[in-house]
Formats: structure tokens, C-alpha cells, sequence
């Protein structure tokens, strides 16, 4: 028998007795009993699990466990509760002037949380309480959006938005606004944990009076003398979403067409030309409603607006009738060039909410190709039919300061219209949009100098004399610098760079648009400079000066 046979058990009971024999490694080796303990207590326990004899003192039961649900128990609407000083100390915010809530608010906001001051507030009664928390910023969420939907930048945004948290005692919170979300925020104490709400814009419309009542609703809330309850807040922002427009839709469409009369009449046109464009504003305003009650896209809303302007300027043409086919394509133009959303684009660019800017950018971007969609599908149809349209018809246009300053009013007046603006704002931004003309006409016309740099030193006019009255007002700036920088707007080079490449003429159209492009910027950055130039004048203070980025020193 070979050793593996001898090794191999024969039988089953043999085979038995061997398994009997093999024996886990984690078995208990014989002879040794673990003690079982009394109660059916599990043998293993957790390292976390406290020793046995160690007890852990418990907070005493009359003070309960705070939520950051809770109201604030030093809640106050014109005291601002404690709040956690570094150990640098906290430094000292000088506002030289009595300045309006927009700069108060953004110089807090512009510095970091833990270094915000924050006076010591008065004992209160331990019966005194405010509102609930998610309350607060779900009223500061409704106000914030319909700032954003009605066109205000992403800074001034954030800044009505920590106003209205402060107001209720809620110093510690962070806003951020995006191009379509709001949240905000709330930390109690470094111990609690903090509440975070946030919100989406979904419709955007063009209502500056109502961006006006949503700017004193908030001026009041901030105002130390003014004690509003939340309840009352609620009541006026309801009033404010109900309120209608100022303007009955029939005035609308009639204001498009004077604008775009008013700016025919600047790029060279006469009687028949400001009435033939504005004829061709009035119609494609109506198709644009039309257009947006059967519930299409922008895009194709701006696309269809752009065609009978175009048409118009084309059928002129093929009837051999002197006038300027030109001033009437430009004079429709005017009137849908997104001169608002570009403003604000480059604002928030340049006050470093880049999300927000280039989302705004973008759809610019969207309403111009659509723009340029509906002028290109006309202007190829009228060179097949025959229609000789000259792209160096503007270059002989002779300057005619009384018309064309009459006509930039006008066209300003008629823009604040569209805008749903106030009443009472209208004649003060009429009068903007005159002086910005009369500045780029004296530059341009006179003084010989390129149509960028005039545009940019009146739309900064613009941008400063706007700002000014907004403070004067206590109100937002865009009420006084939208409507009148709309004379600026580059309507004559955007249409002929478009029939440039409508003839096969690419490089000079692509250079032509580029011009419009430069010019474009050049309005944005001018009104924002001129609004960052009257907040220096006021002198805010070191602390309202932004700090720059590391990524800016070098390292």
C-alpha cells in the first residue's frame, strides 16, 4: 500500500473521526470557558462606546436645543445680533455720507463674512421674538427675483438681498445669484448648522416700474427708523407683482415705431423714411406678439421682428422711390438691438460674476443671430429680385445737429416707454439721452474722433448722470441709463456689415460687425465706468474697495 492510500481514511466512521480532529484557528482551545455576562450583553463592543464609571455631563434641561429654524433670539429690526469676532478684531466701516442702501450693503458684501462689523445689541425681554428664519429668506428670495428678472445686475442683486436679511436681524447669511438661480445662506453661529434656500428665475420681462416699487420696498426694510413687520413686507411685494403696467400694449407698439423713426432720422432719413420705418417697427412689434402668445422662443420673436423693416427698405427700393432704404433697415434695428441685457452682461463681467455675465453674453449673442437670421432672409431676397442696396450709402451722411439732437430724445423718450419706466423718469432720461448725442456728435462729427471712443466717453456721461439721479432718487440706476444710451447703439454698422455679406461681400461685413461689436462694448463699459466713478466721488471708504484676486498679484 503506498503512503497516500495509508494516509486516505477507509471507512465512513473512520472518515468521521478524522473531521472530528481539524479544528478552526479562531476556535476556543479546550479547558479554557469565557465568562458570560448577566443581562444577554453582547461580547463585542465598539471602540467608540464610553468606559464604564466615565459619565458625560448633560446640559441642564431648561435650556433646550436651539435650531437654526428657531427665531433669533436677538432679533432685532434695527440692532443687528452679535457676531463672531476674529482675532485680528473687527475693522471700522466709515461711510462718510449719509449714501443710499446699494453702497452700504455692497461694502459689507464685498468683505469676508467673519470680517463684517456688527454692533452689540441692547438686552432684550426673553417674550420678544421675529420672524422664523426660512421665512426671511424666502421673502428675500421673492425680492431678489424679481430684481434679476427685470434686468438689474448680479451685484445689486446681492446686495438687496443681504439688505433685506439684515433688516431682520440676520447678519451672518451669503446671497449668490446666478443668471437663472437665487439661494442664500444662513449661519446662526459657527456651532449651528446653517439653512440654505434658493430659488429659480424662469420668466424674465421689462418692467422698470415695478423694479422701482421693488427698490423702495427695500429701501424701507433697510431704513433704521422704519419698523416693518414681515407680514407687512409680504403685503407690499404681493401689491407689487399685481400692479399693472403703466402703459397699455397699443402705446408699446406705438412707441417701437416712433423709435425707430427717431432713429432712421439720425443715420440720415426724412419724412418719408421715418414714416416708412416706422411703419415697419410698428408691424414687426405686432408679429413679435403674436409670435410670443403662441408661445414661441425669443429667438424666433426677434427673427420675425427683424423682417418688415427689412421688407419695407427692399420694396422702396424695387419702386425706384429716392429715399434712403438704408435709414429704413437701420431705423427697424434700433429697436431690437438687446441694448439692456448687453449693459448688464458686462457689468457683471466687470464686477467679477462671470457666471452670471457670460450666461447674459450668451444670450445676446442668441437675440442678435436672431436678428440677423430675419434682416439676412430679407436682404437675399431683395438682391434675387434686383434690388441694388449700397453698403456705402451711410458714409454720405452729413450731420444735422438740431434733427438729429431732437430725434436722439425722441428715440430716448420712446425707449423709456418700452421699458415700462415711471412717469416721472421719463423727462430726466429724455434729457440723458440728448446730452450723451450732443457729446458724441461734438466728438465724432467735430472734433474728427473714431466712433468708439465717442461712444464710450458719452455713454460713460450717460452712466454717471444716471447713477447721480438714481441716488438723488434713492432708486435703481437703470431707469435713468438704459433709455438713453439707445441713440448709441450701433444699428447703421450691424446693418451693413449684414448687406455685406448678403452681396458675397464677407471680409467687409465681418469688418463691419466688428465695428458694431467694439461699439457695443464700448456702451457697456462706458455706463459702468461712469457708475464706478460717481461711487468715488462719494467716498464710501477703504473697506467698500474691492480686494483683488491672488490670481492678479502673480501667485
Amino acid at each position: 500500500m503506498t503512503e497516500a492510500e495509508h494516509r486516505k481514511p477507509q471507512s465512513d466512521e473512520a472518515r468521521s473521526s478524522y473531521d472530528s480532529e481539524i479544528t478552526s484557528e479562531f476556535a476556543l482551545p479546550d479547558g479554557l470557558a469565557m465568562p458570560r455576562t448577566a443581562g444577554g450583553e453582547p461580547e463585542t463592543t465598539s471602540e467608540f462606546a464610553l468606559p464604564k464609571g466615565l459619565d458625560v455631563p448633560q446640559p441642564p434641561a431648561a435650556e433646550p436645543e436651539g435650531s437654526a429654524f428657531s427665531t433669533p433670539r436677538t432679533y432685532s429690526a434695527k440692532e443687528a445680533p452679535p457676531a463672531f469676532t476674529p482675532p485680528t478684531g473687527i475693522p471700522v466701516v466709515s461711510l462718510t455720507k449719509d449714501v443710499p442702501w446699494q453702497d452700504r450693503m455692497r461694502t459689507m458684501l464685498r468683505m469676508p463674512v467673519a470680517e463684517r462689523p456688527a454692533p452689540e445689541p441692547a438686552a432684550k425681554a426673553e417674550d420678544e421674538s421675529g420672524p422664523a428664519v426660512p421665512r426671511v429668506l424666502d421673502l428675500t428670495l421673492r425680492i431678489g427675483e424679481l430684481l434679476l428678472a427685470g434686468g438689474e445686475g448680479a451685484e445689486d442683486v446681492e446686495a438687496a438681498m443681504f439688505a433685506v436679511c439684515r433688516s431682520f436681524g440676520l447678519d451672518r447669511c451669503e446671497p449668490n445669484v446666478t443668471f437663472t438661480l437665487l439661494s442664500i445662506s444662513y449661519q446662526p453661529s459657527l456651532v449651528d448648522d446653517p439653512v440654505t434656500a434658493s430659488r429659480t428665475v424662469r420668466r424674465r420681462g421689462t418692467d422698470y416700474t415695478r423694479l422701482a416699487a421693488v427698490f423702495r420696498l427695500v429701501d424701507d426694510l433697510s431704513d433704521p427708523e422704519t419698523a416693518m413687520t414681515l407680514e407687512e413686507a409680504y403685503r407690499r411685494l404681493a401689491e407689487i407683482r399685481r400692479n399693472r403696467h403703466p402703459y397699455p400694449t397699443w402705446v408699446l407698439t406705438l412707441a417701437s415705431g416712433l423709435l425707430a423713426g427717431a432713429a432712421s432720422v439720425l443715420v440720415g432719413g426724412d419724412l418719408v423714411v421715418f414714416v416708412a420705418a416706422m411703419l415697419g417697427a410698428m408691424l414687426g412689434d405686432r408679429l413679435a406678439w403674436l409670435c410670443a402668445g403662441r408661445g414661441l422662443p425669443e429667438f424666433y420673436q426677434f427673427t420675425v421682428a427683424a423682417m418688415p423693416p427689412a421688407a419695407i427698405g427692399i420694396a422702396l427700393t424695387l419702386a425706384d422711390v429716392d429715399v434712403k432704404a438704408s435709414a429704413v433697415i437701420t431705423g427697424g434695428l434700433f429697436a431690437l438691438l438687446p441694448g439692456r441685457a448687453l449693459v448688464a452682461g458686462v457689468q457683471d463681467g466687470l464686477t467679477g460674476f462671470y457666471i452670471t455675465a457670460s450666461a447674459r453674453l450668451l444670450e445676446v449673442m442668441y437675440f442678435f443671430v436672431g436678428i440677423v437670421v430675419g434682416v439676412l432672409v430679407m436682404l437675399y431676397v431683395g438682391v434675387q429680385l434686383g434690388a441694388h442696396l449700397n453698403p456705402d450709402e451711410a458714409l454720405s451722411t452729413d450731420p444735422r445737429p438740431l434733427w438729429q439732437t431732437a430725434a436722439a430724445m425722441l428715440l430716448s423718450l420712446t425707449f423709456a416707454v418700452l421699458l415700462q419706466q415711471e412717469r416721472s423718469t421719463v423727462l430726466a432720461v429724455t434729457l440723458n439721452g440728448g446730452v450723451a448725442w450732443c457729446v458724441y456728435g461734438a466728438m465724432h462729427y467735430t472734433g474728427e474722433f473714431s466712433p468708439v471712443a465717442s461712444t464710450a466717453v458719452a455713454a460713460g456721461l450717460v452712466g454717471l448722470f444716471g447713477q447721480l439721479l438714481s441716488r438723488f432718487r434713492f432708486a435703481s440706476a437703470l431707469p435713468y441709463t438704459t433709455a438713453a444710451i439707445g441713440p448709441l447703439l450701433p444699428g447703421s454698422a450691424t446693418y451693413f456689415g449684414l448687406l455685406s455679406i448678403a452681396q458675397n461681400q464677407v471680409d467687409e461685413g465681418l469688418v463691419s460687425l466688428s465695428k458694431a461689436a467694439a461699439l457695443a462694448m464700448a456702451i457697456a463699459i462706458g455706463v459702468n465706468l461712469g457708475s464706478e466713478i460717481s461711487r468715488l466721488f462719494l467716498r464710501v471708504g477703504s473697506a467698500g474697495k474691492r480686494r483683488a484676486a491672488k490670481r492678479t498679484r502673480g501667485f
